[in-house]
């Protein structure tokens, strides 16, 4: 399932953001791509261990955890901390697929169950720089408004088309879903929207509303690991 989230931040926060990055200390894309990435990634990131990229990640972690829909969608059960990065000057990166297993440091690891990218600018200050995902009904080419995020199966092939103009500045992290199946996920997703829309229109104490409640949260914890 591909998911955009509009407006996850504010304009407002968007700007604290790129000023932010704007301050701190960037490094080769590269010094962080496995064996195989590493062939294929040419871009910057901001190092992981900046005062800049631990607010940041506070902020955007806070704004996740407090989102409904991005909640329903993804049912964390643990987050790889955000990361940064700027693609500039043809810089790419080429057809990956992310690493099943993240390590979170010494002895923890996640497995990553969703990928997401938060855009940070407009796409109107840069050309080029879509993401693509290979889906099963053929690849789609994401470029999304600042604040804006999008998630996606991290078993997906995707892939960034070189920047030929300007930057493209984004946040990128992964989540350990209580849900391991994506196709389960997904219909669990679509049951949580339909009983949130049936709630609204008919009152919590509307006994349909109740069994279809009762079903999710039966199926959730049927499937949850």
């Amino acid at each position: 399932m591909l998911l955009p989230i509009d407006t996850l931040l504010t304009p407002q926060e968007v700007h604290y953001c790129r000023q932010q990055l704007a301050a701190g200390p960037w490094q080769d894309g590269s010094l962080t791509a496995g064996t195989l990435a590493v062939q294929v990634k040419r871009n910057l990131q901001l190092d992981d261990h900046s005062e800049q990229a631990l607010q940041l990640r506070q902020l955007i972690l806070g704004k996740l955890q407090s989102h409904p829909l991005f909640v329903s969608a993804t049912l964390p059960s643990r987050y790889f901390p955000p990361k940064f990065n700027c693609y500039q000057d043809g810089g790419h990166y080429g057809l990956h697929v992310d690493n099943a297993i993240l390590a979170l440091g010494s002895p923890e690891q996640l497995r990553s169950d969703v990928s997401c990218t938060l855009f940070l600018n407009s796409p109107d200050e840069y050309d080029g720089g879509e993401l693509v995902i290979e889906t099963r009904y053929g690849a789609q080419q994401v470029k999304l408004e600042a604040g804006s995020l999008i998630i996606y199966p991290s078993t997906s092939l995707h892939q960034v088309l070189p920047v030929t103009a300007g930057q493209r500045i984004c946040s990128f992290f992964w989540i350990q879903s209580l849900i391991r199946d994506a196709h389960q996920r997904e219909m669990l997703f679509e049951l949580d929207q339909s009983v949130q829309a049936l709630t609204v229109a008919l009152g919590e104490g509307d006994a349909e509303v109740g069994r279809l409640s009762q079903l999710y949260h039966n199926l959730l914890r049927e499937w949850a690991v």
